[in-house]
């Protein structure tokens, strides 16, 4: 599955590529539209705000619903040498930390990503997730921190938190407007709550 989704975006890019410059994206459902429109998702109304302000982006979304980071590690190079991206936004870790996997050993996938992705002369986009609090208080300070260490021995910049503004904005009572009935998920509503959060990382690395 993983395979046919990547060639079908390699097919995509391989027309558009080098037409403008490009941002690629590289993370897993919560940016691949998982459950909602992709039209509707934060990547697509990414694209349409560039181009809106004449901003000559091509956004690459690579997510794929289930990624972790080794899985992105596979793909980095094949990525990176179609592309040419001037952005990496790279969101992957929160299927790593749903399946209790070593923190240590997502740390490091993610440094791999990054490494190429700098070498690639790329700007990288860090974006951090948080574990639910059933996981354990030092699973989950252990898995925040590994975005914030990275961040700093990279000299990157870090989204902290990418749902954060969610937190503000879901009540009881409003829940279902806001997260998917699996409980985990952003619904379309959300999607450009969560973009103005990451929007001025992005436009602060164009």
């Amino acid at each position: 599955m993983y395979k046919l989704l990547l060639t079908a975006l390699l097919i995509i890019v391989s027309h558009a590529a080098f037409a403008k410059d490009n941002i690629l994206i590289m993370g897993d459902s919560l940016s691949a539209g998982y459950g909602i429109q992709i039209n509707k998702s934060w990547p697509a109304l990414l694209q349409t705000q560039l181009s809106e302000k004449s901003l000559k982006y091509n956004v690459h979304n690579a997510s794929i619903s289930g990624q972790t980071s080794s899985e992105g590690v596979r793909q980095i190079d094949q990525l990176l040498a179609l592309t040419k991206p001037k952005l990496v936004i790279l969101e992957l870790g929160a299927n790593d930390g749903l399946r209790g996997l070593s923190v240590s050993e997502m740390r490091n996938n993610l440094q791999s990503i990054i490494s190429k992705s700098l070498m690639a002369r790329a700007q990288v986009l860090l974006v951090g997730i948080k574990v639910p609090s059933n996981y354990g208080k030092r699973y989950g300070k252990m898995f925040e921190a590994s975005f914030q260490q990275l961040a700093q021995q990279n000299g990157i910049p870090l989204v902290p938190f990418m749902l954060e503004p969610l937190l503000q904005q879901v009540t009881p009572e409003n829940r279902s407007q806001y997260i998917q009935a699996d409980g985990l998920h952003p619904t379309a509503k959300a999607q450009p709550i969560i973009l103005e959060h990451l929007k001025p990382f992005i436009l602060k690395n164009l």
